[in-house]
């Protein structure tokens, strides 16, 4: 007999009560993007490879390293979307959504990157993505960190465990002349540089600034300070930014040294970190991306987003949210076949006159102590026991059983009352 199949490292099944609460925190992190007015947009999982290497950046680590390509049977590249930006940029600039027009777009869905799994990092993982299009000012900066603040206060996210880091990573001058000085800088150290980073030095130098590596964060401390490259328009942008926030009250780190993994940012970037996740400590991630637009064909259109990591958002309020998973409201308990007619119809009579009432019926029969403990483990509040009794009378016989309360007999016209 052959082994079992097991799922692929890094690739996750969730129980029935995780999905619960996966479940109801997306529906809390969708409600509060209906409240600041953003549409849902649905993209394909499977893409052409060449989108992710024109936005993403062909030296990134998610291009070079980490995407699941392969080639179909037409000949074609094809990548699972690592991300979720280049997609509903391609989206836009196919069907002409961007041009000339102020877009608030979401989406939610799984991405694929083969990495070292870790607690917080998986090959396939879920985030809920945000991307807004034709704002260019710090204006529409400030409303994503104030979405993003507000999802937090609506899953109940301790706040008091939260950091906000900000940086401005400026235009494509000022990134120019920084770049040479950089990898001049870095250059001139290359001996305690470790292997990534001395890959990186001449394709992604930038990169390097977001080693995890103490002696080459060490070195970085004395490195040049793209902020320090930056023109007026770009420095006004982020005075003005941390002043509103400042103004609304949300506290930030300037992170001087904060990049992000993708080529395709400008100006704004910013992460929320959580001291509670160990080395994965960022759950939501972004800022903007003012010439992906004209990259990928379109014309030129300000853009600006974030992406949140679910899994990780779950694993810190996964307690609060089992408290309030819908729970079964009954158990109907059928004793005998006579019943079983008899029952279909009362469970059915319930969920017509009170569908926001979940009912379960047992099937396959069972002893009523059986049957009962079937209840129990399905955390029903009510038992609803139907048998040759119930059926003569027309009657059903309800019991509480997670709360000391006595049993009742009532006429079938008016379960639904007492329920």
């Amino acid at each position: 007999m052959s082994d079992n199949i097991q799922s692929i490292r890094g690739m996750h099944d969730f129980a029935p009560q995780d999905t619960a609460t996966l479940r109801l925190l997306e529906s809390k992190l969708i409600a509060v993007l209906g409240q600041y007015g953003y549409h849902e947009v649905r993209t394909p999982i499977v893409e052409k490879l060449e989108l992710f290497k024109r936005s993403i950046g062909a030296v990134t680590d998610i291009v070079e390293k980490e995407m699941y390509a392969f080639e179909d049977r037409g000949g074609d590249w094809l990548a699972l979307r690592p991300e979720g930006t280049a997609s509903t940029l391609r989206a836009g600039v196919q069907h002409g959504w961007l041009h000339n027009q102020q877009q608030r777009f979401w989406y939610l869905g799984p991405f694929f990157r083969r990495e070292r799994p870790q607690k917080g990092r998986y090959r396939q993982f879920h985030q809920l993505g945000v991307e807004t299009f034709g704002m260019a000012g710090p204006d529409i900066d400030l409303e994503l960190i104030l979405l993003s603040h507000a999802m937090w206060q609506a899953v109940g996210l301790n706040t008091d465990s939260l950091a906000l880091q900000i940086n401005t990573l400026g235009d494509t001058q000022a990134r120019a002349e920084h770049r040479q000085q950089l990898i001049s800088y870095l250059s001139d150290h290359h001996d305690k540089l470790d292997e990534d980073a001395q890959r990186r030095l001449h394709t992604n130098p930038l990169r390097i600034l977001d080693s995890k590596n103490p002696e080459v964060q060490q070195l970085i401390k004395n490195a040049p300070l793209l902020f320090d490259y930056l023109d007026t328009e770009a420095k006004e942008h982020f005075e003005r930014l941390l002043a509103m926030l400042a103004q609304v009250g949300i506290q930030v780190q300037h992170n001087p040294t904060l990049v992000r993994g993708l080529d395709y940012y400008n100006r704004t970037v910013f992460e929320w970190i959580t001291t509670q996740l160990g080395a994965q400590g960022t759950i939501c991630a972004g800022g903007r991306y003012d010439s992906l637009v004209g990259q990928m064909g379109g014309r030129d259109t300000p853009a600006a987003g974030f992406a949140i990591g679910i899994e990780r958002l779950h694993s810190l309020v996964e307690q609060v949210l089992a408290t309030q998973t819908p729970q079964l409201d009954g158990y109907v308990v059928v004793l005998g076949d006579v019943a079983t007619e008899y029952a279909v119809a009362v469970c059915q009579q319930i969920r017509s006159s009170c569908p926001h009432l979940a009912i379960q019926m047992n099937c396959g029969g069972g002893s009523i102590k059986s049957q009962m403990k079937r209840a129990d483990r399905a955390q029903a509040r009510l038992a609803i026991i139907i048998g040759d009794d119930e059926v003569n009378k027309r009657q059903v016989t309800i019991k509480h059983l997670q709360a000391d309360t006595p049993q009742i007999v009532c006429d079938v016209e008016q379960v639904t009352e007492h329920l």
